[in-house]
């Protein structure tokens, strides 16, 4: 027999796909009637026309029927602007101590931040920070890429989604693919359109995205930083001063030499920095032998002048095409590359 007990605990069970929470516990449930085995209720989206709408739909009804429903009538309303802003504060909360900085940012968070930059750019930084997401997260990580290089914004592109975060009362909801949390300008630009700004507008739309974007429960949180030492940089880095950094390099020895300023930028920031990646630093052939293509020797010299360790060296591969253009198969030769380095900084 259907009872209000034993239907409240199922809908407790859904998890709203945005938020991670439950559609219970996040007020979304309203009205629920039973008559005989047929059950209808409101669902209070947070606001109109939300993109996931099938998706709660779905689970209601699979998880109604589980429990004896023969059928069940959803109608679908948005929350009120007061419903909007409770909810955002709840999932958002602030520090006393700091109003602007969602706790996930502040000193005695459990979050984990690794910021990847290079001097010098097309070197493969974001490319190094979509990998090693990937790697961490089927380490069973819980990650988040926070694309902070408004210039060259490329995540969207590289994590294979067209899904605009959901924006409700200033905040927005990062968005996910393949179990990772994305923001990145590219999502609310047109058309690839460039971003044509100064740095004093790029700085606060980087704030933005640390500040009213809710991430959830994370473990990482990656931020690729543009390349240089600009005032973008510096301004993400010293929000978050726990964070620890990876310089991504290449043999060549100008991109060495130009990636060392980035010493000087962590001891301005104080963070740690958690070594060198050297990119693009070899290519093995069939025989398993190793072609030197740009050189070698230039990523030990910096670890050495940077008084830290070349953690990963990653070798010219082709991309495979059944996990996308930027993906990589475990088992391939970037997969145990990357494997490799998201373990080590996971046990380090």
């Amino acid at each position: 027999m259907l009872t209000n007990d034993n239907i409240l605990n199922a809908l407790k069970k859904i998890d709203d796909p945005e938020r991670h929470k439950s559609i219970f516990n996040l007020n979304m449930v309203r009205n629920i009637q039973v008559d005989g085995t047929h059950i209808s209720l409101d669902i209070i989206l947070t606001i109109q026309g939300c993109s996931l709408k099938t998706k709660i739909q779905q689970d209601i009804e699979q998880t109604l029927k589980e429990i004896g429903a023969s059928s069940i009538s959803i109608k679908f309303d948005s929350m009120t602007q007061n419903e909007r802003h409770s909810s955002t504060s709840s999932l958002n909360s602030k520090s006393a101590l700091d109003k602007d900085i969602p706790k996930t940012f502040l000193l005695n968070s459990s979050v984990k931040f690794i910021a990847v930059t290079s001097d010098k750019s097309g070197v493969g930084k974001s490319t190094v920070t979509n990998s090693l997401a990937v790697a961490l997260a089927r380490l069973g990580k819980r990650v988040g890429i926070l694309d902070a290089d408004n210039y060259g914004f490329s995540f969207r592109t590289m994590m294979n989604t067209d899904h605009k975060p959901t924006i409700f009362d200033q905040t927005a909801i990062a968005d996910e693919s393949d179990d990772i949390k994305i923001m990145s300008t590219g999502f609310f630009t047109k058309y690839n359109q460039p971003v044509i700004w100064s740095s004093s507008m790029l700085n606060k739309w980087i704030r933005n995205f640390l500040v009213n974007t809710v991430w959830g429960e994370l473990d990482y949180l990656l931020l690729d930083l543009p390349p240089g030492t600009g005032d973008a940089t510096i301004d993400v880095v010293a929000m978050i001063p726990q964070a620890q950094e990876i310089i991504v390099t290449t043999p060549q020895n100008a991109a060495s030499h130009v990636a060392s300023r980035a010493d000087l930028m962590a001891q301005h920031t104080k963070h740690t920095i958690l070594g060198v990646v050297e990119n693009m630093a070899y290519f093995e052939n069939l025989n398993g032998e190793k072609n030197y293509l740009f050189g070698q020797g230039d990523a030990e010299k910096l670890a050495d002048a940077l008084h830290t360790n070349v953690i990963a060296q990653i070798p010219f591969a082709q991309p495979d095409e059944k996990t996308g253009s930027f993906g990589f198969d475990e088992n391939s030769i970037l997969g145990e590359v990357f494997t490799h380095l998201a373990k080590d900084i996971i046990y380090q």
